[in-house]
């Protein structure tokens, strides 16, 4: 399901139907390198210097690593075909262009034979904070660094192997929120403290500080079947975050069988996206001041 974008939040968990039927059957597209302007090269560049001022101390060593290793730099828009030569030999992955949303089927496809699907157009100059896909900053930018982490790259292809088997199961929206919580909006402790690795923070300049400064949203340690029941948000800050002990714990659920999973959870009733259950292990109970605060303004008190 096509959905708006801000800052605040990245794609669905698992990209819904796009409209139109392109060419290929897989859906992938020439990036068209070549064609980009001046001002959309200056769109990357205002982009990537703003959040790598803002990332230094917040996101994790993977992902600062990758970005080092990566041809990624500020002065222009990278090249797919540079990113995936260097990603098939660290991971065996490569970054294919899409138009922007593609069916779930199609994302799963991709996923499971290590093909990262990234849209090929960026943002306006007046959408830096909102747009209404995810663009090649956010796919690029916020996913391609951390698949230069082999736990992560494992898990991703693991991801799309469980898609397409949840679909014909029907039960993807318990799939998705793993893939939420986990590659979209996942926090990882270090020795040195918590550390951003989702994309979803990890390409938005005011989700960078929110998901670990504020002291509105919840930081629970990460279990799975707790994540499977709990909904998320698509239009703001997430009211809580999943944390994992370590990027190995990932490969961990890469190697779950999830359809005994499925079946204990079936049934059992959703968590929203701010509670804190008994059972948790809470390394930060949150005030829920944001979303208070924005309930009273909506509510003009």
């Amino acid at each position: 399901m096509l959905r708006q974008l801000n800052e605040h939040s990245s794609d669905t968990a698992h990209r819904g139907p796009a409209s139109g039927t392109p060419a290929r059957p897989d859906w992938t597209i020439d990036q068209g390198w070549e064609r980009y302007t001046a001002e959309e090269h200056a769109v990357w560049r205002t982009l990537f210097e703003r959040q790598t001022r803002l990332l230094p101390g917040r996101a994790c060593d993977a992902f600062v690593q990758g970005m080092k290793d990566l041809p990624i730099g500020p002065a222009q828009i990278p090249d797919f075909r540079a990113l995936s030569e260097v990603l098939a030999q660290r991971t065996g992955w490569q970054v294919v262009a899409v138009p922007g949303l593609v069916p779930d089927e199609v994302f799963f496809e991709h996923l499971a034979n290590r093909r990262f699907p990234a849209g090929h157009f960026i943002r306006k100059p007046h959408e830096l904070d909102y747009l209404e896909e995810p663009d090649v900053f956010h796919d690029v930018f916020g996913h391609v660094p951390m698949l230069m982490n082999p736990a992560i790259a494992d898990y991703i292809q693991a991801y799309g192997v469980g898609g397409l088997r949840a679909q014909k199961l029907g039960v993807l929206d318990k799939l998705a929120r793993v893939y939420w919580y986990t590659v979209e909006f996942g926090l990882v402790k270090q020795a040195d403290g918590l550390r951003i690795y989702g994309a979803g923070i990890a390409s938005s300049f005011t989700e960078s500080v929110f998901a670990l400064d504020d002291d509105s949203p919840n930081r629970i340690a990460f279990d799975l079947q707790r994540v499977m029941r709990t909904l998320y948000r698509i239009d703001d800050f997430q009211e809580s975050y999943f944390v994992i002990d370590d990027l190995d714990a990932l490969l961990e659920l890469a190697h779950i069988d999830f359809a005994p999973l499925y079946e204990a959870v079936q049934g059992l009733p959703e968590h929203e996206p701010g509670d804190v259950l008994a059972s948790d292990r809470v390394i930060h109970r949150g005030t829920g001041r944001y979303v208070s605060e924005k309930r009273e303004r909506r509510a003009g008190v």
